[in-house]
């Protein structure tokens, strides 16, 4: 190889024509010129070489492992994921396809720190290469936890575990619904508590899977079934025996929580050991630790109800005998009484006593009307003193003019006016011929007539 020649720029020692660069540990072949006669190396087009790189790291790093935070995500109208994968130096694109997509349990959000298992492949038309991601999981948590926590979060600001919304289970309910698997223990378990605390209760198993694909589906429609029957139905028992957290993860499922939700009937869950918690528990209007819990938490002890209602017997019938004691010698006391023994006296002492107060209320009456006449007449007489026909019969008179008016004043009259006189016994009707106002010279003429009566 040549020696190495030419300028130093930027770290580089730059080589001649033929020879390589160097710099930070990394050689670079130079190719001659196109047009060299003696290159050796075949030309490609563009699709050839990107076709050959997509081979090469198709081959080199078809399974690999990358962690990153995801920024940039999308999700496609067809279901796919389109997302980027960075850190603090570099970024990679990824992809999801939607049958992949389909399997994740949780959401993906921008910022979450993740890890992806998949394979690089190239973008031929953009000569880009990206990570089709076939497997991802949160970093420092589980993706079933995740997904809990988000599913969690989401269902409670929608206000499904709101604990004012829970419905109280019947004392005694008279027809159960239990939705589990019939073939397994816990359903077992659970009816023999039942039966054994309460054994005259009625029973319905609804079969369904408890876990695996479709199980979930199936739970759901299940509560909407027994919510859909025309028989009474008091209470739903959901419940299944322990299992691992895929086991019981058909219960943290959004399609049973909201099934759970929107029943009408109330709802007890019994699902796992009392370590596990489902959402289904959450949303349930009563959580029971087991399925035998379950049973215990549906019905009473059917002894204790018996000997309950045996000693409330007890107290009634004592407690009827002693009222009916007390009303015996009641009655005793009033059938001594005069009022029973002898009716008719008592009739008579009552008529006597009616009697008197008629006679009482007789000689009121007539003392009140004479009192009252008395002083009508005293009335009478103080109005006969004042009357003007009182007056009149003394020997005064009252005169008017034509007009009715009462003449008090001499002035208002004239000669030839026309006047009428009340008199005690009769009236008269004048003429006036003459008006005199000095009354001391009246009194000393002589009488003659000074009006014309008739």
């Amino acid at each position: 190889m040549p020696a190495a020649s030419g300028d130093e720029s930027g770290g580089f020692v730059w080589a001649n024509k033929y020879g390589t660069i160097r710099g930070s540990d990394h050689f670079i072949k130079l190719v001659a010129s196109l047009s060299s006669r003696n290159s050796s190396i075949k030309v490609q087009t563009v699709s050839e070489l990107t076709q050959a790189i997509k081979w090469r790291l198709n081959d080199e790093f078809q399974s690999v492992l990358v962690s990153g935070e995801i920024s940039g995500m999308t999700k496609a109208r067809s279901g796919h994921i389109y997302l980027t994968l960075k850190d603090e130096r570099s970024s990679i694109n990824g992809i999801i396809w939607r049958s992949d997509a389909a399997k994740l349990k949780f959401d993906l959000t921008n910022g979450l720190a993740v890890e992806c298992r998949g394979g690089i492949d190239v973008y031929a038309q953009r000569g880009t290469y990206q990570i089709i991601i076939r497997g991802i999981r949160p970093q420092g948590i589980g993706t079933l936890e995740l997904a809990f926590r988000q599913l969690h979060e989401k269902l409670a600001a929608e206000g499904l575990f709101d604990p004012t919304l829970k419905k109280e289970l019947p004392p005694i309910p008279r027809h159960i619904c239990v939705i589990t698997s019939p073939i397994s223990a816990a359903v077992r378990d659970f009816l023999q508590v039942l039966t054994r605390r309460w054994p005259r209760i009625r029973v319905t198993v609804v079969p369904v899977k408890v876990q695996g694909p479709g199980a979930a589906d199936e739970i759901a429609e299940a509560i909407r079934v027994c919510n859909r029957m025309t028989e009474t139905v008091d209470v739903l028992a959901v419940t299944r025996g322990g299992g691992s957290v895929e086991d019981l993860w058909s219960f943290n499922e959004e399609v049973v929580v909201r099934a759970i939700y929107q029943s009408e009937i109330p709802v007890i869950s019994g699902v796992g050991h009392e370590i596990d918690v489902t959402l289904a528990d959450l949303v349930a209007d009563v959580r029971a630790l087991t399925p035998s819990e379950a049973a215990e938490r549906l019905v009473p002890q059917f002894d204790e109800v018996t000997g309950g209602l045996d000693a409330a017997s007890d107290r009634m019938t004592k407690l009827i005998l002693r009222r009916l004691g007390q009303a015996r010698r009641d009655l005793a006391v009033w059938g001594s009484r005069p009022v029973l023994t002898q009716p008719l006296e008592c009739l008579r002492e009552s008529a006597m006593e009616l009697d008197f107060l008629e006679n009482s209320m007789a000689r009121s009456v007539r003392a009140y009307l004479a009192n009252a006449e008395r002083e009508l007449g005293s009335m009478a007489a103080r109005l006969e003193a004042i009357s003007p026909l009182s007056v009149l019969s003394r020997g005064y008179s009252l005169t008017r003019d034509a007009k009715g008016k009462l003449i008090r004043d001499p002035t208002t009259l004239q000669p030839g006016d026309r006047v009428f006189t009340r008199l005690a016994g009769g009236a008269i009707e004048s003429t006036v011929d003459s008006i005199t106002t000095d009354l001391e010279d009246a009194g000393t003429q002589e009488c003659r007539p000074s009006t014309e009566n008739k």
